[in-house]
């Protein structure tokens, strides 16, 4: 458990610094950064703070779909925002395109590492991922389904509000995905077991129907994907 913990706290916090990465690009960020954002301008409170309050916020929303939070929930709530305002405060403001183009691909690839992290310690999963598996598992809504409503709705309030919305919004509801499938299994040996299983399965099913028709064909290789 202490390491588990070792390990997501530095996670939690490389999460906000990812984020803010792609915050300073000004290309467009992710639905959730949107809505702080926008917030941010209304209330002119630090889009860290707000993070931190919308994470709250969501968490209250966890009660009647009877989710129970881990301590790498209540941590996520906690340190993602400040990891935000860290990275803001470090990180000057590009003005070249091309830089602000890097410094985007610099977050979302963070971003992916950190999540693999901190998803790799299995102690809890943040707030708005418990929202998407709650509605699943309250309402038998498909994940995808729930996860496009909530967060389309948070991504129009907040280009309403003022928030930062761009290509950077769309490459990273195509990217994040595939970058997360590949980091994910590099910090969890769960994943990589999961991963590994179908082949295993495959291989001995092929051995068994060998012997059973005394063929002496060889066992297929690894399945792909």
């Amino acid at each position: 458990m202490t390491f588990r913990i070792l390990r997501l706290i530095p996670g939690l916090l490389l999460y906000g610094v990812a984020d803010a990465f792609m915050i300073r690009a000004a290309i467009g960020v992710d639905p959730w950064t949107v809505f702080a954002q926008g917030l941010s301008l209304r209330t002119g409170l630090g889009i860290g703070l707000l993070t931190n309050l919308i994470g709250l916020l969501v968490l209250l929303l966890w009660i009647p779909l009877r989710q129970r939070p881990g301590i790498g929930t209540v941590l996520n709530i906690l340190l993602v925002g400040p990891g935000i305002e860290l990275g803001l405060w470090l990180l000057p403001v590009p003005e070249a395109l091309w830089l602000r183009v890097v410094f985007f691909a610099i977050g979302l690839v963070l971003l992916a590492l950190a999540s693999g992290i901190y998803i790799g310690a299995h102690l809890g999963p943040g707030p708005r991922d418990g929202l998407m598996t709650g509605i699943h598992a309250r309402f038998g809504t498909p994940i995808w389904v729930g996860r496009t409503a909530v967060e389309v709705t948070v991504l129009a309030i907040g280009w309403v509000l003022g928030g930062d919305v761009g290509l950077g919004t769309v490459a990273f509801a195509l990217l994040i995905g595939p970058l997360c499938s590949v980091t994910l299994p590099l910090f969890d040996p769960k994943s990589r077991r999961a991963r590994s299983a179908p082949a295993e399965v495959e291989t001995a099913s092929a051995d068994a129907a060998a012997r059973a028709d005394g063929s002496a064909r060889p066992a297929p290789g690894p399945a792909q994907g």
